[in-house]
């Protein structure tokens, strides 16, 4: 087994990266030593065989138009799933698409017409509001209560809502990008007994699922509530997990033919969605063969970076909140009893602190006075990012 070494600081400019350097058209008035923990990608190399499976397809020397369906792909994707959660994934139900937010969009306009309501539970993942909005649907929000810290499901206010016939279903965020929640077994299935008593599907991003602190357990939607797994689509996919976002590769777990169907008519026969470029799907296979051991190492990392960041804020920002993290290596702090205004935060943030974040409000009014904080980082970059909000605050 291979050890790795987390705190080996990869250089990335000159990469294209869009984390490092394509950050400024978004933080145009950045210092030049900005630190930059906002978009979720990990600041990790890649586990070895990922590399070694990449250079293997490379030395092929042809990168013509391909496609990932063979039995040993299939094979590759579904024990995973089946070793880490016992899920056993039909291979007819897998359908590719180059990341999970083409695929909600798609999802959008292959299940709904325009106007009609999709809810969301903000503060949550800002493309959520956008690909809903963009395509002309009506965004339905039902806020999570946020209580002593820590982030629930508004069940009275999901009634109400989705009784709605005008709202078709919703968005799940599942582990919760921003709050960092692993919702438990009871919560799911009250939630997906709301939806079946109201005929709601129901699209439950995933991608954080294999990122989750230790004696937490992700819950796939679909094993919690088989009987409703018709109504469920499961978007998944390698990218957060392996660190392999920029390779483009999810799969999206439908079950229900009806939505297979509607499903192919707009991501191939109208869009055009494409089949996956060879290298990543070189990449897939071996993540999901042999990236088992760097993932357990990494999400070891993660979890001592967490506890690093609480131990700092509570020793020298005391009024911050630091929301728990059970899943995702996304930190979402509170520092509103430090600045109510969410402009001039950021503002101290990026010209004081030289760091940038994702700021709390993007995710939705009830995010402002919040900052993301991406921690797949060594613990020397991570040191400089808390040195830097620790200023940027005492500057207020």
């Amino acid at each position: 087994m291979r050890t790795y070494d987390f705190d080996q600081v990869v250089d990335r400019i000159g990469t294209n990266s869009v984390k490092w350097e394509f950050f400024r058209k978004n933080f145009p008035d950045a210092p030049e030593d900005t630190v930059a923990l906002w978009v979720a990608d990990m600041d990790f190399p890649c586990a070895q065989e990922i590399v070694e499976a990449i250079h293997k397809r490379a030395d092929r020397l042809i990168f013509g138009y391909s496609d990932q369906g063979t039995d040993e792909f299939y094979d590759d994707v579904t024990a995973w799933y089946r070793r880490r959660f016992g899920w056993q994934i039909d291979r007819e139900s897998i359908f590719f698409s180059p990341g999970v937010v083409p695929a909600i969009a798609v999802l959008i306009r292959a299940l709904t017409e325009p106007g009609d309501g999709i809810l969301i539970q903000r503060p949550v993942y800002y493309p959520f509001t956008q690909k809903i909005e963009a395509n002309g649907r009506r965004v339905v929000n039902s806020p999570l209560i946020y209580r002593n810290g820590t982030y629930q499901m508004d069940f009275d206010d999901l009634e109400r809502k989705l009784a709605d016939p005008g709202t078709k279903g919703m968005v799940l965020c599942s582990p919760h990008n921003p709050v960092g929640r692993v919702w438990s077994t009871g919560e799911l299935k009250q939630l997906v007994g709301i939806c079946e008593r109201h005929h709601k599907w129901i699209i439950s991003d995933e991608i954080h699922g294999d990122l989750v602190r230790d004696g937490v357990n992700h819950h796939p939607l679909e094993m919690v509530c088989p009987g409703y797994r018709n109504e469920i689509i499961t978007c998944t996919a390698p990218s957060k997990t392996f660190n392999i976002a920029g390779l483009h590769f999810s799969n999206i777990i439908i079950n229900n033919p009806v939505y297979r169907e509607a499903w192919n008519l707009e991501a191939n026969s109208k869009i055009s969605l494409g089949r996956p470029n060879p290298l990543s799907i070189a990449a897939v296979s071996a993540a999901y063969r042999h990236g088992e051991s760097w993932l357990e190492q990494v999400n070891a990392y993660i979890s001592a970076n967490i506890e690093y960041v609480s131990d700092y804020v509570r020793e020298n920002l005391p009024l911050a909140t630091v929301v728990p993290t059970e899943g995702t290596y996304l930190m979402w702090i509170d520092f509103r009893a430090y600045c109510a205004d969410a402009k001039l935060l950021e503002e101290r943030m990026l010209k004081v602190g030289h760091v940038a974040l994702d700021e709390g409000y993007i995710f939705g009014e009830e995010g402002a006075g919040f900052e993301r904080i991406n921690v797949a980082c060594p613990r020397s970059i991570l040191e400089k990012c808390m040195e830097g909000i620790n200023r940027a605050i005492r500057s207020l």
